[in-house]
């Protein structure tokens, strides 16, 4: 069974969002062994300086690193990512499992993104949206869209 690891920096906070993760947590169970870890957002003055960011990201960086599985297919949600629809996100992780990679690993960065040295890791990166999603909700979409690509790959009717 394919393994899903989800780094999210942030935790989910608000009941509406952890109903919504629990539903589709619940659902994936089936298609895959998913585990999600939350990374503590680092804290930044109420106005950052550009250093601020930097220096904040890269702490992130260094604990996002600490928590990557070996020999994992690493996908990182950004904005300068690829746009997929549904049925290509289903055929990426068929290709990822096609390819011998018994792992994937999704990170969503917080408010402030992710540092460019997680992104330079990245063997993909994707985009939900030209839109801008608070990071909590991008998990949501995630794990929907994680969901819908596995019912898609069985020829079930989830995906009209």
């Amino acid at each position: 069974m394919l393994g899903v690891k989800i780094i999210c920096v942030g935790k989910l906070k608000e009941k509406y969002f952890s109903d919504a993760a629990s539903e589709y947590i619940k659902r994936l169970g089936a298609y895959c062994k998913l585990e999600i870890e939350e990374l503590p957002e680092c804290r930044l003055p109420l106005n950052p300086t550009e250093a601020d960011v930097e220096s904040a990201l890269l702490q992130e960086a260094e604990r996002i690193e600490l928590r990557l599985p070996d020999k994992a297919a690493i996908i990182v949600l950004c904005v300068e990512g690829t746009m997929l629809d549904s049925v290509q996100l289903s055929q990426l992780l068929q290709k990822f499992a096609a390819y011998g990679k018994s792992r994937l690993c999704f990170i969503i960065g917080g408010s402030m993104g992710l540092h460019q040295r997680i992104k330079d890791r990245a063997d993909f990166k994707l985009s939900l949206s030209k839109m801008t999603f608070p990071h909590h909700l991008a998990r949501i979409i995630l794990l929907e869209q994680l969901y819908r690509g596995f019912k898609i790959a069985e020829g079930s009717r989830y995906h009209k």
